[in-house]
């Protein structure tokens, strides 16, 4: 069974227990609470009538609603929570609050309607080493994630941050992150982004940090058959101490491209390559970069490429340093 179908069934397997939480009986409200001093069987409908868990909080939010978090605590039901349809999960009073992930288990899975919107701020999501994947996004119109911390997803064979594996067009946005920890083997790590079928992922990364994954970004168009593929943008952000690839594009001469443009970035200290372009339509737009300590520094296989503004910084690798296969010039 590939990833992709275990994290299905995962998700399939795991939405009765949602419905379950929401109730017939109760009406779906537009804000709702989270507290570690809360009670699932409650309402949720104030700070001091709060919830216990994310999973019966989402589970009584109606769509486009809000989870708000009063305090600092996990908030872990002991499975996945299902997202499936708009919602907003918010912690802005300032300490640690977030979820623990349980052995072979996934933490939030975004299934959504095509034009849903999702956003999740300021949780920790941790994955005690045995959690396959911090967040799933399957499908939405668009997903934000903002001043999160996802660490430690290391279930055996798998491991990952931020899988996104879109059936259809989707849009994630990552903002102000840290992403460390995650991966087992080749192409596990912080995110992975693999549109499956005729799945398109539109994708911005800002001040988002990679940090002692396996790889720090995969962005990989070989599952999908059709399509626009994947296009990223990584700016002012950092992969670094990987144990793989820094930042990785892979895509086959049968398959839709795999784009990534990477702006005021560092990839350093990666024990794979620092930049890597794969296949035909494996390509790597790199501006005003920082590329240092890596086992090496770019690299362009199997007529991937790697396109430089000419304002790039790569030396100090511990390997070769590479050239890029292409250049383009400042506007």
């Amino acid at each position: 069974m590939t990833r992709t179908a275990r994290l299905s069934t995962l998700l399939l397997s795991t939405i009765a227990a949602t419905i379950a939480l929401q109730g017939p009986s109760h009406a779906l409200l537009s804000k709702t609470f989270v507290s570690n001093t809360g009670n699932d069987a409650g309402s949720c409908n104030s700070a001091t009538n709060a919830c216990q868990t994310l999973a019966a909080a989402v589970g009584k939010t109606a769509p486009g609603g809000e989870v708000s978090v009063v305090n600092a605590g996990d908030y872990s039901n002991g499975g996945t929570i299902n997202i499936m349809h708009s919602i907003h999960i918010t912690n802005d009073f300032g300490g640690d609050a977030g979820i623990t992930v349980p052995a072979g288990q996934v933490g939030f899975a975004i299934s959504a309607g095509v034009g849903d919107v999702v956003s999740l701020r300021g949780l920790v999501i941790d994955g005690q080493y045995v959690g396959t994947t911090g967040i799933s996004i399957f499908q939405a119109q668009a997903v934000h994630i903002q001043n999160c911390v996802i660490r430690n997803f290391q279930a055996a064979g798998l491991g990952t941050g931020i899988g996104m594996v879109p059936v259809g067009t989707t849009d994630l946005l990552v903002s102000d992150t840290l992403i460390f920890n995650n991966g087992t083997v080749a192409n596990t790590g912080g995110i992975t982004i693999r549109p499956t079928g005729v799945g398109v992922a539109n994708v911005v990364l800002d001040r988002v940090h990679l940090e002692n994954n396996v790889n720090g970004l995969t962005v990989d168009s070989n599952s999908a058959a059709s399509g626009a593929g994947s296009h990223v943008i990584l700016r002012d952000s950092v992969a670094s101490s990987n144990a793989g690839d820094g930042i990785l594009a892979t895509t086959g001469s049968a398959h839709p491209p795999a784009f990534i443009v990477v702006e005021r970035s560092t990839s350093v200290s990666n024990a794979g390559v620092g930049i890597h372009a794969v296949g035909p339509a494996g390509t790597i737009l790199v501006s005003d970069t920082t590329i240092s300590r890596n086992g090496q520094g770019v690299s362009a296989t199997n007529a991937g490429q790697i396109i430089s503004y000419g304002n790039n910084r790569n030396n100090n690798n511990v390997g070769p340093e590479g050239t890029a296969t292409g250049t383009l010039p400042l506007f």
